[in-house]
């Protein structure tokens, strides 16, 4: 499998007119959050890929619609057709995942989002510990479901933030959350993907692991390929 992953920032390669022959063996996009609605809009259109994203702690356009049950509570995903995605929403066609876990029966993957940063100056987007931890709580029935019905709770979570203490900053805009790293080794997804902390040099670390957890930072594009992930 391969998955375009992007976050923070837009890439004038992925806006090419060489970007749908480039990334044509992607089997879809997840998106960490940061980045206008607008940019999701022209990668699914330009690549005809479906794009899961959660929100960041900016470029918030539709949140408060979309927070508030707009998108789709449908739990099977089915994936993109020649006449879009089963999903619609307020600007574009894709899947929205914040505070969400959802199984795509195309790719027979688990994904769940918890978007957001550390709370720092009670904007939109923002969550104190406690908040997160509850976030995480809603999701706990349908992880104990996965677990009965898929033999695992969950294959990727995708986060804003990062979990504390990996690659996360000391400010507390991005100081990282605490309760992912217990969510990590209770729920073991295979991989947690995250955006947030920028990584303006090309060879900063993107990849650390906790448990049987791989932490990526897909800052700005990456490109996360697994033979052994989904169909």
């Amino acid at each position: 499998m391969k998955i375009l992953c992007i976050s923070d920032a837009t890439d004038t390669l992925i806006y090419s007119s060489i970007a749908p022959e480039l990334y044509r063996d992607v089997d879809f996009v997840i998106s960490a959050g940061d980045l206008p609605l607008r940019y999701y809009d022209y990668i699914q259109t330009m690549l005809r890929k479906d794009v899961y994203y959660v929100y960041g702690n900016h470029n918030l356009e539709d949140f408060g619609r979309m927070m508030k049950g707009f998108g789709s509570d449908s739990q099977v995903l089915h994936g993109f057709s020649q006449t879009g995605s089963v999903q619609t929403m307020p600007a574009f066609g894709g899947f929205f995942l914040d505070g969400k876990c959802i199984y795509d029966k195309r790719h027979d993957l688990i994904i769940a989002g918890l978007g957001g940063s550390m709370l720092y100056n009670n904007g939109d987007s923002q969550y104190s510990e406690k908040q997160m931890q509850w976030r995480i709580n809603r999701l706990i029935p349908r992880l104990i479901y996965n677990r009965k019905r898929y033999g695992r709770a969950l294959d990727i979570l995708v986060t804003h933030a990062p979990p504390r203490g990996m690659g996360d900053g000391e400010d507390l805009c991005h100081k990282g959350f605490e309760c992912f790293l217990s969510f990590m080794a209770k729920y073991k997804p295979k991989y947690l993907l995250h955006g947030h902390v920028h990584l303006d040099d090309i060879n900063a670390k993107r990849l650390s692991e906790y448990c049987d957890t791989k932490v990526i930072n897909i800052y700005k594009n990456y490109i996360l390929e697994d033979e052994t992930l989904g169909k």
